[in-house]
């Protein structure tokens, strides 16, 4: 396995690149499945969860081809013939779930694993599987599966009872196939859901209300290959924009959708930090002194859970005490005794987490337990006394993209290298 060794004390500056982004990617290579032909999908991190999903697409029958010079994925899905997502790969990542909607809106059956992923937090897939029977689905779970039969989907109104990006993903390429309408009341808005909305519209799918909360979907009978951008990692540049404040750095980030980080924009500059805005990127300017800032997280356009864990990181170098509250997930404190160990002084209850500052944070060995804890992780390594040794970074490489490489960049002191994971087990003689 491998670890990052993090000398802390750095502080950051320069220019850096934001990859393409994970959460829109893997959403876009499910839907492809819904027409014959090749897709390009350009600007495609290259990340541990893209090559798990590619994999699952291979399974299913489909011809992947990635490029990592050029960040573009080819997929051809001409040969498509096994409509099973087996667990072996689903349980390694939740977004798996997306292959179901295609599948059955295409194929008139899919058998998908309950889905794994993140180690925090009841993530249910009630919502999903509620959307796929109100389109005319016959469901049943059988074996830790779930199997969905329908000849032809049928359209309907469907009203989600929480914003999910999800669900909302999910039943909208079902929906893009089925007969008649269908209204998707209470939709996501998020940016990745957005990019799908576009996807799919390039594919010949007929989506009204683009960017609302009602999409109005006529269901058409053949969809088509396509070419399609992908949006820029709103939650890599924030994680960056993070780490300039709390090395108290100048760091300046290019392929950059502004809107799309309005709140943590927003928040940072309420901490004393200075935010230049460009036409593709952001320059961030720690202050002095960091100032300190309540957040609740919320659906989009609010402040990302994705970047709960950050915040906590960045606020414990703020010079008063502050709090974070979750309103998405009522659970995911997982980064908190690592930062403990780390000398954050952190208390959570229920879905708040309490932040006492200004502490100094000192090197230790700290183990990564998820993908946004490990960017949590890091970021404290880059801000605390001594050395901080990272483990179990693979949670990381499945969301950031060359993370290391890109903070090196940038003047941190940041190097990755192998280990092994001893575990010493007592023995009792009879």
């Amino acid at each position: 396995m491998d670890k990052f060794v993090i000398q802390g004390g750095k502080k950051l500056s320069g220019t850096v690149t934001a990859s393409g982004s994970k959460n829109a990617s893997l959403p876009l290579m499910a839907a492809s499945l819904l027409a014959r032909g090749t897709f390009t999908i350009h600007h495609t991190p290259d990340l541990q969860d893209v090559h798990t999903l590619a994999n699952l697409l291979r399974i299913i029958g489909c011809r992947v081809q990635y490029d990592p010079a050029g960040k573009d994925i080819l997929i051809n899905t001409e040969n498509v013939h096994h409509f099973e997502a087996p667990y072996e790969l689903v349980k390694k990542m939740r977004a798996s779930i997306y292959v179901l909607g295609p599948l059955l809106a295409r194929y008139g059956y899919a058998k998908v694993s309950l889905p794994g992923g993140c180690a925090w937090g009841p993530r249910p897939v009630d919502l999903h599987i509620e959307g796929m029977k109100q389109l005319g689905a016959e469901i049943d779970l059988d074996g830790g599966y779930i199997i969905a039969k329908k000849d032809r989907l049928i359209g309907n109104r469907i009203k989600f009872p929480i914003s999910s990006v999800g669900a909302t993903g999910n039943v909208l390429m079902a929906a893009v196939l089925a007969k008649g309408e269908t209204v998707l009341e209470n939709s996501a808005i998020e940016p990745e859901i957005i990019a799908l909305e576009y996807f799919l519209q390039a594919m010949g799918a007929k989506i009204d209300g683009i960017g609302t909360r009602k999409l109005t979907i006529q269901g058409v009978d053949q969809l088509y290959p396509t070419h399609f951008n992908n949006i820029p990692d709103r939650i890599e540049i924030g994680t960056f924009m993070i780490a300039a404040a709390m090395t108290h750095g100048d760091v300046t980030i290019n392929n950059v959708i502004n809107d799309h980080i309005d709140s943590v924009s927003e928040h940072l500059s309420r901490t004393g930090c200075t935010i230049e805005k460009g036409s593709n990127s952001v320059r961030v300017i720690g202050g002095e002194k960091l100032l300190p800032v309540n957040v609740i997280t919320d659906v989009f356009p609010g402040f990302p859970t994705d970047m709960q864990a950050q915040w906590i990181a960045c606020m414990t170098q703020a010079t008063g005490p502050s709090s974070i509250v979750d309103q998405i997930y009522f659970d995911r404190w997982k980064h908190v005794p690592e930062l403990e160990r780390l000398n954050a002084k952190l208390r959570t209850d229920g879905n708040m987490c309490k932040i006492d500052a200004p502490v100094t944070l000192k090197g230790a060995q700290v183990m990564s337990t998820d993908l946004r804890a490990s960017a949590s992780l890091i970021l404290a390594g880059l801000a605390a006394k001594g050395t901080t040794e990272v483990l179990r970074v693979y949670h990381l490489d499945r969301g950031y993209e060359k993370l290391e490489e890109k903070l090196a960049g940038l003047g941190a002191d940041i190097v990755r290298e192998k280990y092994e994971e001893f575990v010493k087990m007592d023995t009792e003689e009879n």
